[in-house]
């Protein structure tokens, strides 16, 4: 009999608790306060490296390495490197823009499948420059025309350590500069 008498006031009390969360004009906004206005004003800042274990900052490095690399392949295939600013700063943002730009003027795109495999090897004395290397395996690299979408040659591919830097700036990891090294 206690079944009949309880299984009404399921949808009932599962209609009011819709009701009361649609009713509240802060749009689902948690506000003890009353101050917070702005959701996205409450996301993580990354603290400082300092502040973090060293294994957890390693971690943080390795994948803005990655983006970087997503992104700069990104940015030779579509001659657009807007996509490299969140994950780049200067020197090479500047160097490898320029570039581009010079890819795009003639015309051409570049298309590449590169097998990375980085590891930290070492960090600056303040921690806020962390230096990676990657014995980076290019295994096609190919250029194309823009206009007709023909395949006007190709770079041998090759197996060479890359040595980069990522600082940690304005809150975020971002690669700096890089250099290729020897084969590996």
């Amino acid at each position: 009999m206690l079944a009949r008498t309880v299984r009404p006031l399921g949808p009932l009390a599962l209609a009011g608790l819709i009701t009361a969360c649609a009713s509240n004009p802060a749009g689902g906004t948690f506000r003890p306060s009353g101050t917070l206005t702005d959701p996205a004003a409450t996301a993580a800042t990354p603290a400082a490296p300092e502040a973090l274990p060293t294994e957890q900052v390693d971690a943080q490095v390795l994948r803005s390495y990655a983006a970087y690399q997503q992104a700069y392949k990104k940015a030779y295939e579509t001659n657009d490197p807007s996509h490299l600013p969140p994950v780049a700063t200067d020197p090479l943002l500047t160097t490898v823009t320029e570039d581009i730009e010079k890819t795009r003027a003639k015309g051409e795109i570049w298309r590449f499948v590169n097998i990375s495999n980085p590891q930290v090897y070492a960090r600056s004395k303040d921690g806020r420059t962390v230096y990676v290397v990657d014995c980076m395996r290019t295994l096609a690299a190919y250029r194309y025309s823009t206009k007709t979408g023909k395949r006007l040659g190709s770079s041998k591919g090759g197996t060479y350590r890359y040595r980069t830097a990522v600082k940690y700036t304005s809150g975020t990891w971002k690669v700096s500069n890089t250099k290729r090294d020897k084969p590996c």
